[in-house]
């Protein structure tokens, strides 16, 4: 238990808890609607390529958002923004849960994304604002990538459980009583934040063309699975896309007051953090979600047991980030802390990239899980110390829409080109008349080769351009900035 409190008078656990509850609720979502979407789609009657939309209405905004409420957040209150964007998800669950029409469905998951958007990219902020000392910070980093990272394995249980027992609806309704319950206890125990005012940072023009950019992004992505990734609908819109983003650049270099001050990219341990968290989260969604349709589509594992076969990596992601990786990012340092995790990372999925057609999965699965999990459990609070390390208190809300950011970019390209290569792949094999077990192994196993590749490319970034301490800025003190070394 922390020994300070937070100025209402509540211990930084409780203001933890309650932070972290909410970002589980939304990590959850992302993967808990995976597991129901056969169900949805014969309920509701979508199309195969329709049916991709669920997820993706819920994408694209996510993505797109993450940057601008993060600076909102420090210009008009981090606590104001969560709390908002909490009351804005719980009741877009509570719409999704009772559509009865695609096209229904769809809106509300639009505004759930937005909701999505505006809750997770001020929680790490305020989760780093609330530990200004680099023990306590590493410990409560952990504890948020924890929720981050093993959130997903438990919405692939949750989600089976709830869609074979009660129907696909209550993946939605489950959201309604404990957001509403996160929201009343953040009004309770969070300290308030003023925020630094609109006027210091009110760049409209800048908004606007991050979030076109962001969102045009995420959309090219995601489309790639129909139309391809050499289409002209890919290749206008991503064209679009970049170039909406470097008028962006262009824009904050010259704004009085920009949306996102490019001094935050001044530190090569922030800016090295954003690139390698992309690659690392690309990598890791061919375990996410090709690891999955191999256990049911190969093995024949129905959705609750695909759930409890990986929870494995759910338990050890929580033993390491939650206990032994603060304690060594405190000692030794986060790059000394990432190095390992991202090797385990990179021969965990090697190791998938071997998995038979017959293979079981005490032999082939579970040996090359627990070092994803370990991997994970180490290299998540260490990103997530890095890209924040340079972050001031004015800061700290866009450098939690960044780092956010950066994950759901890293997400959407890894699943894009992962499961591209896989059908791809699939497909060539099919042709030349192999049976479909083989062919769809042969496709999961190139894409988590790929994903080996991806990771191993932000191994090889971590070891050239990190320093071996990181600095951490803490908060001013008689009107001075005080920073120290996280690794003491």
């Amino acid at each position: 238990m922390w020994r300070t409190h937070t100025s209402a008078g509540t211990s930084r656990w409780s203001a933890l808890a309650v932070l972290c509850a909410g970002q589980l609720m939304v990590i959850l979502d992302g993967t808990v609607v995976s597991v129901a979407l056969p169900a949805i789609q014969g309920d509701l009657g979508f199309s195969s390529s329709g049916l991709a939309w669920v997820v993706n209405a819920y994408l694209v905004p996510f993505g797109g958002l993450l940057l601008l409420s993060g600076r909102l957040g420090d210009l008009v209150g981090r606590k104001r923004v969560f709390v908002t964007g909490l009351s804005l998800f719980t009741a877009a669950s509570l719409l999704c849960g009772v559509s009865q029409d695609p096209a229904t469905l769809l809106g509300f998951r639009f505004v759930q994304g937005v909701g999505g958007a505006v809750t997770s990219a001020v929680t790490l902020g305020m989760v780093v604002t609330l530990c200004p000392e680099p023990r306590e910070r590493a410990r409560a980093i952990g504890v948020y990538s924890f929720v981050q990272s093993a959130g997903g394995s438990l919405g692939l249980l949750a989600g089976g459980a709830l869609t074979q027992t009660v129907g696909w609806h209550w993946i939605f309704f489950v959201n309604v009583p404990i957001g509403i319950a996160a929201a009343l206890a953040a009004v309770r125990v969070l300290a308030p934040e003023p925020g630094v005012g609109l006027g210091k940072g009110t760049d409209a023009v800048g908004a606007l063309l991050v979030t076109s950019a962001l969102m045009l992004g995420v959309y090219t992505i995601v489309g790639t699975t129909d139309h391809g990734w050499t289409s002209a609908h890919t290749l206008s819109r991503g064209a679009a896309a970049l170039a909406l983003l470097l008028a962006f650049v262009a824009r904050q270099a010259t704004a009085s007051h920009p949306l996102l001050p490019l001094r935050v990219f001044r530190s090569r341990d922030v800016s090295g953090a954003l690139g390698i968290q992309a690659l690392m989260v690309a990598g890791m969604f061919s375990f996410q979600f090709l690891c999955v349709l191999y256990l049911q589509k190969v093995l024949g594992f129905d959705e609750t047991r695909t759930g409890l076969g990986l929870f494995p990596v759910s338990v050890s992601i929580g033993a390491l980030s939650l206990s032994l990786a603060p304690r060594l990012i405190a000692r030794f340092g986060p790059r000394a802390v990432l190095l390992p995790g991202l090797v385990l990372i990179t021969a965990g999925l090697a190791a998938l990239g071997r998995v038979p057609a017959d293979g079981s999965y005490a032999v082939d699965v579970l040996p090359a899980l627990l070092p994803l999990g370990i991997g994970f459990g180490l290299a998540m609070p260490s990103l997530a110390t890095l890209a924040m390390s340079a972050a001031t208190p004015q800061d700290s809300g866009i450098a939690s829409g960044m780092f956010n950011t950066m994950q759901q970019i890293g997400s959407a390209f890894g699943l894009a080109v992962l499961t591209t290569l896989a059908t791809a792949h699939t497909d060539t094999l099919l042709g030349d008349g192999a049976s479909n077990s083989f062919a769809l192994t042969g496709g999961y196993r190139l894409a988590f080769r790929a994903g080996a590749c991806l990771v191993a490319v932000a191994l090889l970034l971590a070891a050239t351009l990190l320093r071996s301490r990181a600095t951490v800025r803490r908060p001013a003190t008689e009107g001075k900035p005080v920073t120290e070394n996280a690794a003491p």
